[in-house]
């Protein structure tokens, strides 16, 4: 089979964030700048770069601190219907002591604002793919296991 004859592959975009949580179990989101809605700490992976490698760097772009994420929680494929396909891996951060939250820093300028939030408040903070997403990271979590989603659930 020649290059031509080759069908198209697809070839998404490549996100990761990450979880932490405070003594609560409560998630850490933060305010973009850029968007209307709330996020987990995270972004896109460079040409190259890991999908933690890329976690790990936008912590430190977007919080200014340094962390080595844990185990990966969820992979989730999220095709987006008016643009392009979407990768998304989120990582577990783990707990973020009085320590740390005190030492957050908007670094790059893209955060404007962060707050731990309750699994049962996430809803007012982003779309709806976006909080099943984190509800199915944060099963995955309790459940000691990685999870495969498709726009944030996790098939049955």
């Amino acid at each position: 089979m020649t290059a031509s004859e080759m069908p198209p592959v697809a070839t998404p975009n490549v996100a990761a964030g990450a979880l932490f949580f405070d003594a609560e179990g409560r998630v850490l989101l933060v305010r973009p700048a850029y968007r209307e809605h709330w996020d987990i700490p995270g972004g896109c992976a460079e040409p190259g770069e890991s999908p933690r490698a890329a976690c790990v760097r936008e912590i430190q772009e977007e919080l200014g601190l340094t962390v080595d994420v844990g185990p990966i929680l969820v992979v989730d494929w999220a095709p987006d219907d008016d643009k392009e396909d979407w990768l998304l891996f989120v990582f577990d951060a783990g707990p973020l002591d009085g320590d740390s939250q005190r030492r957050i820093a908007f670094v790059d300028g893209e955060i404007t604002e962060w707050r731990f939030v309750a699994a049962e408040d996430l809803d007012a903070y982003g779309p709806g793919r976006l909080v099943r997403r984190i509800l199915t990271a944060v099963a995955a979590k309790t459940g000691e296991r990685c999870a495969y989603a498709e726009n944030g659930t996790a098939p049955v």
